[in-house]
């Protein structure tokens, strides 16, 4: 297997798989493909996490319930998948006993021998307070991984005992050796009027956190002031069609 980053705001993953050769994504990640490569929808992974409970696993942990495995028949093929976000593609070479945490959005595709599952944390306060940065999943294995992240990636390899506190959305993945906590904000001024929240993530290490500089929830509220409400829509189409009557009066007379 072959593979090439094509872009750099909007980047777009192409994989070259020689004959018989698998790759596994989510399902609904195709950009596009060649006619030798055929689809297989499945719970499971191939040589990897399998089943129901394999999907199970994956969905508490924000992932899908069905994943697409697509292999090349006949001889070689290309496939390929862009990323959802302004961001960019990470690959992560996965073996045993080199466990990874990833956003919930940020699994893109690996080969098979990958194992993906919710990563729950030490903290208990993780769990409640992390919010949408919190809800991790876990990839692990043995395989190629590629992981998309938002934004700008900034990466840190924390010594022992180091401690960053990152706002959980930009936390886009980290070595399992990380540990993760909820912290919150110091002083109820800061708590209600600060604007950044209450809690904080808490990364310890030892081991390399990669931070996203661009979160959905950021990217969303972005983009709110200029997604049409039901109202404004009714508003467009009573306007059209009030202009679309002097129109016609007009081409009448």
């Amino acid at each position: 297997m072959q593979h090439e980053i094509i872009g750099s705001t909007m980047p777009v993953l192409e994989i070259q798989l020689g004959p018989e050769e698998k790759i596994v994504a989510v399902s609904g990640e195709l950009s596009w493909m060649t006619s030798t490569i055929d689809l297989t929808t499945t719970t499971g992974f191939g040589g990897g996490s399998g089943g129901l409970l394999g999907a199970f696993k994956r969905v508490v942990g924000g992932g899908s319930l069905f994943m697409t495995e697509y292999t090349a028949r006949g001889g070689p093929g290309k496939v390929a998948f862009a990323t959802k976000l302004p961001g960019h593609i990470v690959p992560v070479d996965v073996s045993p006993g080199q466990t990874y945490l990833i956003h919930r959005h940020g699994f893109l595709c690996a080969t098979p021998g990958v194992e993906l599952s919710v990563g729950f944390q030490q903290s208990l306060g993780a769990g409640i307070f992390g919010g949408d940065g919190f809800i991790l999943q876990k990839l692990e294995g043995q395989c190629q991984a590629f992981v998309e992240l938002g934004g700008e990636i900034v990466t840190y390899d924390l010594a022992p005992g180091e401690t960053l506190r990152v706002h959980p959305g930009h936390v886009g993945m980290f070595e399992a050796s990380v540990r993760f906590d909820i912290t919150r904000i110091k002083g109820i001024r800061n708590m209600l009027f600060g604007g950044d929240g209450i809690f904080l993530a808490a990364l310890t290490g030892p081991g390399r956190i990669w931070l996203q500089t661009l979160t959905v929830a950021n990217f969303a509220h972005a983009l709110a002031p200029y997604l049409p409400s039901a109202q404004s829509e009714v508003a467009e189409v009573g306007a059209g069609a009030v202009i679309g009557s002097v129109i016609r009066g007009l081409t009448k007379s």
